[in-house]
Formats: C-alpha cells, sequence, structure tokens
C-alpha cells in the first residue's frame, strides 16, 4: 500500500461553495483505504489523520506534544517559576498550539478565500486565536488541543464502527485457480470468463459465484451470512463468492464474473449505503447551517452591544465571553454524532447478516406496523419433504416404503426426490415394467407386485377403493396400492422454518399490529401454514399480481407502514411497491438484492426482528446524542452569556459532548439483540 503525501486541494463551484469534503468523505478518509477510497483518492488533507498506512505515533504525536507542551505549561504556572513570563511564556503556549492549530488555520483560510466562513475550522481558528489575543493562553492550547483529540476519537470511532463492514470487503479472494489446456493457472478472478472450472483448496475462499462440479464441499459463509456452522453442499448446488472451502479440494463451474458475483454486488451495495441520509441526518444537518451563523453574530452582539448598556464596560471581557460563544457554537457533537450513530448501526446489522441499503430504510423499519409476506421460502424451507406415512390393509412402513421407492427411483418429479430421501434399511427391488400416466402418476412392477403410484384419479383409474380421510389432508399425498388394494399414503409437505413461530410473536411484541400471508400456493395450505404459526390474515393462490394488488390495497390506508417479506424473485413488485422491501436468503438473487431496501444474507425469518431492534437502539442513541448535545451548548451559552462559563466549560460543551456521543454511538457494537 503505497501512502501518498500529495496535498489535497478544495474544489468550489462557480458561485465559491466548496463542493469538496464534505462530512462523508471527512469521514471515509478517516477509514482504511479498503472501505472503499484509494490511497490517491485527493483527500489526504494536511489536518488529517493517518489512512491506516501510517503508524499510530505519526496519528497521535502532534496531539501527545501538544499536550506534554500544555502541561508543563500549567505547571510552570501554577508554580510560578521565574523564567516563565513575558515572551518565553507566550512562545511556549505558541509552541504547544502549532502541531494542532496549524493545519487547522490552514483549513479555514482556505475555505474562507472561497467564501466558506461558518465552518468548524474557522470557529476554531477564531476563538483560539482570539484567547491569546487577551492572554487566555492555556485556554487557547486547550480548546485546539481537545478539537485535535476529538477528531481522533472520531476517527477511532468509525474505524470500529466499519470493522464489519471491512470485514466484508476483505471476503473478496484475490487469486482464482482456472482450468486452462488441462491444467490450473493461478490468474485474477477478474480474468475468468463464465463457464470455466475452477479449483478451491481447503482454506481458500471461493472466488467467483458458481455451481459444484465436486460430489460435495463443506463451506464456511460466516463472512456473508454471520452463520458459523460450515454448510454442506453437495453436487450441482450454488456455491458463493468468498465462502471459505473446509474439507479437500473442490471444483467448481463459475456462473458469474468476477464484478458480477452476488458478493461483489452487496460490498457496492454496503459502501453506498450510508449515501442514503435518513430524515434525522438530513434535519440536523439543515438546522446546523442556520444555527451556526447564529451563533456568530450572537457572539459578535454579545462582545459590542453591552458597550451601549454596561456602565463597567471591559472590551477584554466581553471578547472572552464571544470566544467562549464562538467554541460553543461549533456544531460537531450534532453532525458528526448523528452519522457515527448510523454507522454503528449499519455496522451492527451487517455483522448479524443484515444489510440496509441506507440509513433512511433503518429509520422506515423501525416505524413498521403491517408486516405482509409470502410463504414459500419465507417462513417455511421452499423444500418439499415426508410429513406423514400412513399404511392400510396390514401393510407397515417398514414393508410398505420399498415398494414406494422403487416406484420412484424412476421419477424425476420434485415430490419424487422428496420421497427418495427416505432412509430405509430394507432393500430396495428395482422397478421394472414403469408406466407414466400424464397427470395422474406411475404403475409398475417391483418383484411379482403390480404396484400403483400417484393421486385420486389413478387410484379410480385402477379401481383401488381409498379412505374418506384422504380428502381432508390439505398438502400434497402420494397414494399407493399394491395388487389392486390400497396399501397407504405418504403426506408430502413443506418443512416451516424453525423459527417462523417465534418471529410471528416477536412481530406483535414489536408493535406490528397487522401481520398478513399472501402465497401462490393453494389456498387450504396456505390457511393451514398460517394458522400454525398464529397469522390471523392469510390468502392463497395468488399470483404476483394479485399480491401487489393486496398490497396496493393496504397502502390506501395512510396510517400504515408497510414491510413486505418475499424470496425476492417472483415477489420483485412487491417489494418495489412496499414502503420497506425486505427479501430473505437473497445472496443469490440478483433481483432481490436490486429491488429489496433490506437483505436478509441468511434464510432466517427472526433476522428480521433483530433489524427492527437495531433500528430502533439506533434511532435511541442518536436522539439521546441530539438532546445530550442541545442541552448542554444551551445551558453553557447562557453562563458564558452570563459570565459563569469560562473557556474550559465551552471546551466541554462542544469537544466534550462530541466525545460523549461518539462513546454512546460506539455502545452499538456492544449490544446483543438476540433475545
Amino acid at each position: 500500500m503505497t501512502n501518498n503525501k500529495e496535498t489535497h486541494t478544495h474544489q468550489y463551484d462557480e458561485n465559491g461553495k466548496q463542493i469538496c469534503c464534505s462530512l462523508e468523505q471527512k469521514i471515509d478518509r478517516k477509514t482504511p483505504p479498503s472501505l472503499g477510497h484509494s490511497d490517491d483518492d485527493g483527500h489526504n488533507h494536511s489536518h488529517d489523520h493517518s489512512k491506516g498506512s501510517e503508524s499510530p505515533w505519526k496519528e497521535y504525536f502532534p496531539s501527545i506534544l501538544s499536550f506534554l507542551l500544555l502541561i508543563s505549561g500549567i505547571a510552570l504556572d501554577y508554580f510560578d517559576v521565574a523564567f516563565f513570563n513575558g515572551w518565553v511564556r507566550v512562545l511556549w503556549y505558541a509552541i504547544a498550539y502549532i502541531p494542532v492549530g496549524l493545519p487547522v488555520i490552514k483549513e479555514a483560510f482556505e475555505a474562507l478565500k472561497k467564501g466558506e466562513i461558518f465552518t468548524e475550522f474557522f470557529l476554531m481558528s477564531i476563538a483560539t486565536i482570539g484567547a491569546f489575543a487577551i492572554g487566555e493562553y492555556p485556554e487557547g492550547v486547550a480548546v485546539m488541543l481537545f478539537y485535535a483529540v476529538g477528531e481522533l476519537f472520531q476517527s477511532a470511532a468509525v474505524r470500529r464502527a466499519k470493522d464489519n463492514i471491512k470485514a466484508l470487503l476483505d471476503v473478496r479472494p484475490k487469486i482464482a485457480n482456472v482450468l486452462r489446456n488441462n491444467s490450473f493457472l493461478k490468474v485474477n478472478p477478474s480474468d475468468v470468463e463464465v463457464d470455466e472450472t475452477i479449483q478451491i483448496r481447503v482454506g481458500e475462499k471461493v472466488p467467483l459465484d458458481g455451481t459444484l462440479l465436486s460430489d460435495k464441499a463443506s463451506l464456511n459463509t460466516a463472512a456473508l451470512t454471520g452463520e458459523s456452522k460450515p454448510q454442506s453442499i453437495l453436487q450441482g448446488e450454488n456455491v458463493l463468492a468468498g465462502s471459505i472451502n473446509m474439507d479437500g479440494v473442490i471444483e467448481v463451474k463459475t456462473t458469474k464474473l468476477f464484478n458480477d458475483s452476488s458478493v461483489a454486488r452487496i460490498l457496492e451495495l454496503v459502501q453506498n449505503a450510508t449515501s442514503k441520509k435518513a430524515k434525522t441526518e438530513l434535519l440536523i444537518r439543515r438546522l446546523a447551517k442556520v444555527y451556526t451563523p447564529i451563533v456568530v453574530y450572537l457572539a459578535i452582539a454579545v462582545c459590542f452591544l453591552p458597550y451601549f448598556f454596561v456602565d463597567a464596560y471591559v472590551f477584554q471581557d466581553w471578547l472572552y465571553r464571544a470566544l467562549i460563544f464562538l467554541v460553543i457554537s461549533c456544531p460537531c457533537a450534532l453532525v458528526i454524532s448523528i452519522p457515527l450513530g448510523y454507522f454503528g448501526g449499519l455496522g451492527a446489522a451487517s455483522k448479524n447478516g443484515i444489510l440496509f441499503k441506507g440509513a433512511t430504510y433503518m429509520d422506515k423499519l423501525k416505524e413498521v406496523n403491517t408486516m405482509v409476506m409470502d410463504k414459500t421460502g419465507t417462513v417455511t424451507k421452499g423444500v418439499f419433504q415426508i410429513s406423514q406415512i400412513m399404511t392400510f390393509n396390514d401393510w407397515s412402513e417398514k414393508t410398505f416404503m420399498p415398494f414406494l421407492l422403487a416406484i420412484e427411483a424412476k421419477s424425476t418429479h420434485p415430490i419424487a426426490k422428496a420421497i427418495m430421501e427416505y432412509q430405509t434399511s430394507e432393500s430396495v427391488v428395482e422397478a421394472s415394467e414403469i408406466n407414466e400416466i400424464a397427470g395422474k402418476g406411475l404403475v409398475g412392477m417391483v418383484g411379482n407386485k403390480k404396484v400403483v403410484v400417484g393421486n385420486q384419479k389413478l387410484m379410480q383409474q385402477f379401481n383401488i377403493t381409498t379412505p374418506s380421510e384422504i380428502e381432508d389432508i390439505v398438502e400434497s399425498n402420494v397414494l399407493v396400492g399394491i395388487d389392486g388394494k390400497f396399501a397407504g399414503f405418504v403426506t408430502i409437505a413443506d418443512e416451516i422454518k424453525e423459527d417462523a413461530k417465534e418471529t410471528i410473536a416477536a412481530f406483535k411484541k414489536e408493535g406490528i399490529n397487522f401481520i398478513m400471508m399472501l402465497s401462490g400456493d393453494k389456498d387450504s395450505i396456505t390457511q393451514k401454514i398460517a394458522s400454525i404459526l398464529g397469522i390471523a390474515n392469510a390468502k392463497g393462490g395468488l399470483l404476483p399480481e394479485d399480491k401487489l394488488n393486496e398490497v396496493e390495497t393496504l397502502k390506501e390506508n395512510p396510517k400504515r407502514v408497510i414491510a413486505f417479506i418475499g424470496d425476492g424473485i417472483n415477489d420483485a413488485p412487491v417489494l418495489a411497491a412496499s414502503d420497506v422491501g425486505i427479501a430473505m436468503g437473497a445472496m443469490g438473487s440478483d433481483v432481490a438484492i436490486e429491488t429489496a431496501d433490506v437483505i436478509i444474507q441468511t434464510d432466517q425469518p427472526s433476522k428480521i426482528v433483530t433489524g427492527i431492534k437495531i433500528a430502533k437502539s439506533t434511532q435511541r442513541i442518536i436522539w439521546q446524542n441530539i438532546y445530550m448535545a442541545f442541552a448542554i451548548k444551551v445551558i453553557v451559552l447562557i453562563m458564558g452569556a452570563g459570565g459563569l462559563a469560562t473557556m474550559w466549560e465551552a471546551v466541554f460543551a462542544d469537544v466534550g459532548v462530541a466525545l460523549l456521543a461518539i462513546l454512546n454511538a460506539v455502545r452499538l457494537q456492544r449490544m446483543s439483540w438476540t433475545k
């Protein structure tokens, strides 16, 4: 990594307004370059701290030097050392001031030349130079020193808040072993084409999305989904870039280019998330633009107006009070702590496998009072499995299942695949004379017995009488007749996710008072799943446009804030139409990434509850910071105007409150939302 030392030149528009060095750029330049800034991104300010390539000693040295000189000067003042007076004392404090003050003065001067007056650099420069002008040297150094320390704390807080996002970027592999001319070559992943074969050794990261060519693989997807348990992948299943191969050498056939891989899209999404401002942040920024100049004008008034009303007017005393006003007026605690709060919230969410496309969606999620969801893939696993086996006419499960397995082994139907997952200790004889009857099922010979496997119509065709209780079962049934008699049936159902029921209960605890399930599956199945989960409102048999119409109808009530949870493919129109679109387990779905506002990287609906809790915690901490900053600043402003506050109280009201706000925001990284 190169260490760029080029001097940054500010950029201004035709009206003289500075258009570079926004708060985001200021924050981002204090973040390691791997988070998206190159080493020559043009934002290495002279007053800025290390971007990660410099040693901590260089980053902290100016503040340490200034602090040591300040403490020494205060000690020399306290013990009234003979030589420490006159120009020696002034020079001592000036040297203490320069390491932390000179970079800020330079920034203020550059901005001032182009009309940017009310910047934090200008306020700090005028306040501290003014303190020197009236002989308050220690206070002048202290204000600038604490400002520099605040910058260091802010830098550290941002780095900490973005650690989880940085970890996501670190999952991008740097090398791919690709099969070319019958041998594996090490190339840059961006040079690998679709449909090429790549090899991943034990401990290596999968460089591109693809399908598994090897028989099986054990992959660690913790960096992508937050799941610590390795996933078992079988031949033909999807493999995601960024996963770590845990066992044996595997081969993968690529399905996407490096820059189109799911992890690359996710990383781009996360990096851009902070550009979408929340309403709270935008409000405070607009307020700060008005608030700061008003307080500056008030400071001027505090300095000069008393001349006309106070008999014993002493210019130095009132200038000191005005300088206190200037120090307090810097809105650092307000403007800085809010994005830091959102950084903390976004980082905590990504750590838990939840990706918000912006802070505005985090704010919106906490306001949701109506939750609408798809069934398949959202609260169910979307995978067929045997839920019930019933036998009749002296057949037992042990003797019945081998006949069914023998017939289904010849079928490619998804239900047949689910049945073939059944494990039996009995030997299965290969079926013969298999005949498929369209829309009904299969007929064949297993040993010397004729076996009929299919639906009710097939049983009727072969005059096999079935029990009436079958008609009451809403799930899909596979009926089996052996030698002209009904032998039993197998019920195939989509399995409900382990945390689905507790998720619905948690939604209600979080104040979501209307929950609805919309599904394209049969209405009878939809109603049964809804009943099991405790969802009062459910509709089945819907096309995608029907789901959209249902959500649009709900939106006619202006009091509803609607979130829709879907698998991100067929539900794309509804995801886009809802106030908050949430895609479940959508790491492999481009449609979900493009359409949804929140992406849950696992198949756990309980993560949505975690996301709501994180959003509420983030908002709570941000408003704590706002109330604290305003309250303390107003109190010290009044005290300063009345001559009851010194520069030290002003320092606390500005930098101290900013530090408290930063520390409060950092708490988000330590919180747990699992319960």
